[in-house]
């Protein structure tokens, strides 16, 4: 049987919605044992590149400051199989820490997440977690898209 992978691929403009609408990316490490750590993390999209923030001193942070690759994952539509959608992107990673635009980052995240500029307590406390806090930027260098529902309710 031959595959229907291009049937569900999204286009980019498909991929972009998609990412615009979600709202939480699951990110891959490689941790100190060699094995994948997972976290799920906020994100801010820039084209195709993603960006989040974490604790400069989380456990991601120090296994991405060993080896700067990651795979993220965004999904919707678990419920039903025909409505499964996603996307995997295999990533370059860098890692900002000057906490002016780790600060900037943390409000634009605070507006996409409450959907509104944060009022001033608010940006004050995201510019104290900023000291504390980096900017993790993911740069695809492999995307895999899924859409099931250009399946038309077809083919498990």
């Amino acid at each position: 049987m031959p595959s229907r992978r291009s049937e569900i691929t999204m286009t980019d403009a498909e991929l972009m919605r998609f990412l615009d609408e979600e709202r939480v990316l699951t990110c891959a490490s490689i941790g100190p044992n060699r094995r994948p750590h997972l976290m799920p993390l906020w994100y801010l999209r820039d084209g195709l590149t993603l960006l989040a923030w974490t604790y400069g001193k989380s456990q991601k942070v120090r296994n991405l400051e060993r080896e700067p690759q990651a795979t993220l994952q965004i999904e919707a539509g678990r419920d039903q199989y025909g409505e499964l959608r996603g996307a995997m992107l295999e990533c370059d990673v860098a890692i900002e820490r000057d906490p002016d635009k780790v600060a900037d980052f943390g409000r634009r995240l605070t507006a996409r997440y409450t959907g509104a500029d944060p009022p001033p307590e608010a940006r004050a406390g995201v510019a104290k977690q900023a000291a504390k806090r980096v900017v993790l930027r993911f740069t695809p260098t492999r995307i895999v898209s899924w859409d099931h529902r250009k399946l038309g309710g077809a083919g498990h």
